[in-house]
């Protein structure tokens, strides 16, 4: 472990020593339907102007501004129809209009849509209620984007809108970091899959399905595998993994026990980065390199994994992908007092919502055992309590990480 951070650090510092550690996974070019929730691994330049040509704002009829009186008499020569779809060839003359639909190419010589409310037939002629200046209900070519402009960059996630504008700009498919190949893994002979049967001191393993659906919301697909307390299949099974993925997740046998086996397989065959940091739950979270593959491996109790997962798991991945935008936090005020008498940073659960002034309020819960799955099921968000001994009253403004029905940060 020489060269290795094994007392406990800081959160910040754990932080930052993930972020330097991340190796980029390689960009590939991915069809536009499977882009959501991707990382753009390069700029993207609009190929094309937005809007492509000038068109109607409006239905009614394409007219020239200059054709209109103000006194609302003006009577108009109907001269064909345009509706959206192929242009046709038509123009607009002195004293003459086109038909025209939301969305339709603008003729030649028309400079504005007169809308159907402020417009009549009368004999074969449209006769218009009001005077327009040029551009009225025109949506002008390249008004919204222009090309050669730079619409997204690097390192931004695309979003239903922004995958929204890549297909506007005929883009099929996009350039985007691949999504990380993680091997998930959770530790102990205790533990039996949901669905067997259990003996006397086994348990179901909750921290594997828990991890899966976690990065299945980052489309991340990884099927979660078991690691005996056995010294050589341990090994055995990790460095199989750490030869195909880019990242080894595990859950379980990372404190000081009998058989917490990972601090040790990692520091004689890898390589321990940091091991223990200031926070609960989760304080002996570990962290190093598995033949090269980066191994992050996160407490057993459940509470742990969610936590450690939401706040270090996820800036590794982020920085494997190159991701530029931060996760959402959020403020809230406590809707009632906390007390911390410890010194480490805690994520503590709770239930967000929204209060009757339209503010954020948070709703602290007393279940602080980290083998609380039930409390961390019922809340939706982490209340984030900074390092030292504190006590918060209600009403108190703190930081908060929304998960559940609030989005996963």
């Amino acid at each position: 472990m020489n060269g290795s951070h094994i007392g406990r650090i800081g959160f910040d510092e754990a932080l930052s020593l993930l972020r330097d550690a991340a190796t980029p996974v390689p960009a590939e070019a991915i069809p536009l339907a499977q882009a959501l929730g991707g990382v753009l691994a390069e700029d993207v330049t609009a190929p094309i102007d937005l809007q492509p040509f000038d068109n109607a704002a409006m239905d009614g009829f394409a007219v020239r501004a200059a054709d209109l009186r103000a006194d609302g008499v003006s009577a108009l020569r109907l001269v064909g129809e345009q509706y959206a779809g192929p242009a046709r060839d038509l123009a607009v003359g002195p004293g003459e209009c086109v038909r025209i639909t939301t969305g339709a190419p603008l003729p030649a010589g028309a400079d504005s849509v007169l809308i159907k409310e402020e417009a009549r037939l009368a004999d074969g002629r449209v006769i218009a209620a009001c005077a327009l200046t040029p551009g009225t209900h025109v949506r002008r070519r390249g008004e919204d984007v222009r090309r050669g402009e730079v619409v997204l960059h690097a390192g931004q996630v695309v979003t239903p809108v922004r995958l929204g504008m890549l297909a506007a700009l005929g883009f099929s498919r996009v350039p985007l970091r691949r999504r990380p190949r993680v091997a998930v893994f959770s530790s102990g002979d205790e533990l039996r899959p949901a669905g067997e049967p259990l003996r006397p001191g086994e348990i179901h393993d909750s921290n594997g399905p828990m991890l899966q659906a976690l990065l299945a919301r980052e489309g991340i697909q990884a099927a979660p595998q078991h690691l005996p307390d056995d010294r050589a299949a341990v090994t055995e099974r990790l460095r199989a993994a750490a030869r195909s993925a880019d990242l080894v997740l595990t859950c379980g046998g990372v404190s000081a026990g009998e058989k917490d086996l990972l601090p040790a397989v990692l520091a004689q065959h890898g390589e321990v980065v940091f091991w223990k940091v200031r926070i609960k739950p989760g304080m002996p979270v570990l962290f190093g390199r598995l033949d090269g593959t980066p191994v992050l491996g996160l407490p057993g109790n459940p509470v742990s994994v969610l936590a450690t997962y939401l706040t270090l798991a996820l800036t590794l991945l982020d920085a494997m992908q190159g991701r530029s935008e931060a996760r959402a936090t959020w403020r809230a005020r406590l809707a009632a007092p906390v007390d911390k008498p410890h010194g480490r940073l805690e994520f503590r659960r709770g239930r967000l919502e929204v209060d009757e002034h339209g503010g954020l309020r948070v709703h602290p819960d007393p279940a602080t055992g980290s083998h609380r799955l039930r409390a961390a099921a019922q809340a939706n968000a982490l209340i984030v309590l900074p390092e030292g001994p504190l006590t918060l009253e209600a009403g108190a403004l703190v930081h908060v990480l929304p998960y559940g029905e609030f989005g996963a940060r």
